[in-house]
């Protein structure tokens, strides 16, 4: 396979609503993501889940549940996640993360 680069994807789990800074939390992982130089990143938001306390939280029709969770996510180099990892450590932010070995690469126009 050409073009297939070998990293990690970086996972933060946050929920809806938390801040830092008095910032949305998913925004200021995404911001200072970016600032690091990291390429891209995406927050994703669940529609049903529960967390370590085992209550079952789901999103209704009519209102928002906060206690929801995000998932901000990068595709990045073992040193860019842990870069990333150490200013997310060194602010103090209350946040769960997961790292995964990945494969990835990027078909289409932008590819060449």
């Amino acid at each position: 396979m050409e073009n297939l680069h070998q990293g990690v994807m970086l996972s933060f789990y946050c929920h809806t609503r938390a801040r830092h800074d008095g910032v949305l939390l998913y925004e200021w992982l995404l911001e200072e993501a970016r600032k690091q130089g990291i390429h891209g990143g995406s927050a994703f938001r669940a529609i049903c889940g529960f967390g370590r306390h085992g209550v079952l939280r789901e999103e209704q029709f009519f209102e928002l549940t906060d206690d929801l969770a995000v998932k901000v996510e990068f595709l990045v180099d073992e040193p860019q996640a842990q870069a990333l990892i150490d200013a997310v450590r060194r602010s103090h932010v209350d946040a769960v993360y997961a790292i995964t070995h990945a494969s990835f690469g990027m078909l289409g126009k932008s590819a060449s």
